[in-house]
């Protein structure tokens, strides 16, 4: 018999010893599983919380990289309910359907031009998400010194006053005084607890606060008044943040009306001439042009957001 056909025929007996191997210890794993759930239903313990998490091998796969590390951190810091490999994939499968419809609706050439965008988009995301999980934890300072003012006050120590401010707080406020009190219950000190808070949730109203709690648990002092002070001082801040805010609307509207017009003016060119973009896009010049254009519309929107941009 022909050796190469021998060579064939144990390759493939070797294959199906390997499948039927891998085929039973997949069902022994998942008979040891099923019989795990069942002890577990019997004597009465409670289900696992929360949702089951997608895409676990990725998950897994990523957190090793640096990529996958630095997207968990953000996503930690943005509190959203994702794993770093429940965002990649996500993110994947939002460029490629932002590449598709580019390439359709405009020119092949626009698609990978919109992957592009796309990726900045998502980092733009979490840092949105970052900022506005900010926003929200600074307006709830003048409470939680509220709170913390009326504990201390009552002869309840930092620490209780601490636990006490998480329980009666929302999020993201409550979140993150829950983290530190879990902090302290294993050890750590409030100085180092509290720095954390900074360091996720970086804001100046958020650092007065955080070094008023210090310097008043290590060199001890009037605490109370001082929270009392520093309460009345961020309800002010808050209303001249509300203020600005109110007064740049317009000129943010107008930021991200820059990036539309080119988009729309585009769709337009298109829709009176058809194949335009096609023709334009198909030459070295076209493209260069089209890049220039998209460039200077990028520089203008981050001109008017910096523009735009008052710190209080």
């Amino acid at each position: 018999m022909n050796p190469l056909i021998l060579i064939t025929l144990g390759a493939t007996l070797l294959a199906c010893v390997f499948v039927i191997l891998g085929l039973q210890a997949y069902a022994a794993g998942r008979a040891q599983r099923a019989a795990l759930i069942e002890r577990l239903s019997a004597s009465g313990m409670p289900e696992p919380l929360g949702r089951r998490r997608r895409f676990q091998g990725v998950d897994r796969r990523l957190r090793k990289t640096k990529l996958g590390r630095r997207i968990e951190l953000k996503l930690a810091v943005t509190g959203l309910d994702l794993t770093a490999g429940e965002f990649f994939v996500y993110m994947l499968a939002a460029v490629a359907g932002i590449w598709m419809i580019s390439a359709s609706f405009f020119a092949p050439f626009f698609g990978p031009v919109a992957g592009l965008i796309g990726l900045w988009a998502a980092n733009a995301f979490l840092n949105w998400q970052r900022a506005r999980r900010t926003e929200r934890f600074i307006n709830q300072l003048p409470d939680l010194a509220r709170i913390l003012a009326n504990a201390t006050q009552a002869g309840l120590a930092l620490r209780t006053a601490l636990g006490i401010a998480a329980e009666e707080l929302e999020a993201p406020a409550g979140e993150e005084l829950a983290r530190v009190t879990d902090r302290l219950a294993v050890g750590h000190s409030i100085e180092d607890a509290l720095g954390e808070i900074a360091e996720r949730l970086p804001s100046r109203e958020l650092v007065v606060l955080v070094s008023t709690l210090v310097l008043s648990n290590r060199a001890g002092g009037a605490i109370v008044d001082s929270l009392r002070n520093l309460t009345i001082t961020l309800e002010q801040r808050k209303e001249t943040r509300r203020e600005i805010r109110t007064q740049l609307s317009q000129v943010t509207a107008t930021a991200y009306l820059v990036p539309v017009l080119g988009i729309g003016s585009l769709l337009l060119v298109d829709a009176m001439m058809p194949g335009a973009l096609d023709r334009m896009t198909g030459s070295f010049i076209g493209q260069t042009a089209v890049l220039i254009a998209l460039g200077l519309f990028a520089v203008g929107f981050v001109f008017i957001r910096r523009l735009s941009r008052i710190d209080v």
